[in-house]
């Protein structure tokens, strides 16, 4: 088969127009000989780039032998269209070639009676094995983990574990390290490869381990162990019960993809959006979905005109006002924004608690009021220029730093208090941030308007 260089073909611009323009033409036959220079993930990718009618047409010239494989690099959306099209003898086929972890992640997506005929397939290993794997919760250490680990016991000689390990080949993808157990299956330390060829092979096992490897519990937030990852450079990780018996390992491909995820969801969240929303997904589901956000922000504006409407006195009688309000909620959007972004990175990194958020509140409050001070002056400097009214220049000055030191303060309480509600910081802290800067911007420039000029 020709070698092709993966990140040439992954950054290739017109692969997509490649792929829609011969599906146009019929030419099914260049179509799948270019899907056999890809790797799953890469066809994964061009699924979720065509509109439905194509991507199913695409799904067919897939190769049978990683229709599995590609099943898990798709989106929960676009994985369920596909799946929702297929035979259910075609879908049981597919998940044959799926590891425990990844079908652990797709069988509760299918109905019951695929489902039922999935575990009916799979032999009596396979089965327990992703039993218990479902046994644990969601976005746990349990349901990230590959129950396909290698143990070794710390009074064997290193000759001893390597005559194993060949017997055991190919050794599970990722294999950094050998978990060392009692005859309990207690975890007791880690063996590394590059330790394990490198010493003497008349070296005991005890010898040469570490047994201050990391290793978390199995009901451990996923989360908690991505960061764990990125703290401490790891490669794989132990994860044990609350007997500190070995139940496997987390390797780090897992983690990429947990943090691309994260990533992924936060930016989505932050506008409404749900994680694996469907690019080319039909209009009137994509429709509904958008439509909620938009009516939430909606309600969150009429907050912000009514306010406005209160000083409609002071707005007729001097109309350079209304030209000169956005400036001041404007300014305390952005600036609340900067510090709810930190706060949410903050809270996702473990790095905020009660402790030290006094500190950081106050911190942020007073660069609210320096940059307040510095961006007021400018403003009012800009103002009296442009219209010649030093009573004018002065209220929006007051009115800007007031609302940079409400957003400040409002950007680093409004994610906490989400998080300490359950209610995630990025899903709707933009929204209610924009409100309280809007109602703040607009409330304090007209009514200091309304107390000193009319």
């Amino acid at each position: 088969m020709t070698q092709v260089n993966p990140i040439e073909k992954q950054n290739e611009p017109n692969q997509v127009d490649y792929i829609i323009g011969n599906l146009k033409a019929g030419d099914d036959i260049a179509v799948s000989g270019h899907l056999e220079l890809l790797h799953a993930a890469e066809i994964a990718g061009l699924l979720e780039s065509l509109p439905p009618e194509q991507r199913q047409h695409l799904w067919k010239l897939v190769p049978q032998e990683i229709e599995g494989e590609t099943l898990t690099y798709l989106g929960e959306e676009v994985r369920g269209s596909i799946i929702d099209k297929m035979k259910d003898a075609d879908v049981v086929a597919a998940t044959e070639s799926m590891n425990v972890e990844d079908l652990a992640g797709v069988i509760d997506e299918l109905s019951d009676d695929i489902s039922e005929a999935v575990l009916e397939s799979l032999d009596d290993d396979r089965r327990l094995r992703l039993e218990t794997t479902l046994s644990f919760g969601d976005n746990t250490a349990g349901r990230l983990m590959s129950t396909d680990v290698i143990s070794v016991r710390k009074n064997v000689t290193l000759a001893v574990v390597l005559r194993y390990l060949r017997r055991l080949k190919p050794l599970p993808m990722h294999t950094d390290a050998l978990m060392v157990t009692d005859e309990h299956g207690t975890y007791l330390g880690k063996l590394t490869l590059a330790d394990t060829v490198s010493e003497r092979p008349d070296t005991v096992v005890s010898d040469v381990m570490r047994e201050t490897a990391d290793w978390v519990q199995v009901d451990a937030n996923e989360h908690d162990v991505a960061i764990l990852f990125q703290r401490r450079d790891l490669v794989s990780v132990a994860v044990v019960d609350e007997y500190s018996k070995l139940m496997g390992r987390i390797t780090i491909d897992n983690v990429v993809d947990i943090i691309v995820a994260e990533a992924d969801k936060t930016l989505l969240a932050s506008a409404g959006l749900v994680e694996d929303e469907d690019l080319f997904a039909p209009v009137l589901p994509s429709t509904k979905r958008r439509a909620v956000w938009l009516g939430a922000n909606l309600v969150t504006v009429f907050m912000a005109v009514w306010v406005i409407g209160l000083f409609e006195a002071v707005l007729d009688k001097i109309v350079v006002l209304a030209i000169l309000m956005p400036i001041v909620a404007s300014m305390g959007g952005i600036a609340g924004s900067q510090t709810l972004t930190l706060t949410i990175r903050g809270l996702a990194l473990g790095q905020v608690s009660s402790a030290n958020l006094r500190w950081l509140r106050n911190k942020e409050l007073l660069v609210g009021l320096l940059n307040g001070l510095t961006w007021a002056i400018v403003v009012a400097i800009i103002t009296f220029i442009w219209f010649q009214d030093t009573g004018i220049a002065l209220i929006i000055a007051a009115a800007m730093m007031l609302n940079l030191v409400a957003a400040a303060f409002s950007g680093v309480l409004i994610p906490i208090i989400l998080d300490r509600i359950d209610v995630d910081p990025a899903l709707s802290g933009a929204v209610i941030l924009t409100t309280v800067t809007d109602i703040i911007g607009f409330l304090s420039f007209l009514g200091l308007a309304t107390l000193f000029l009319l």
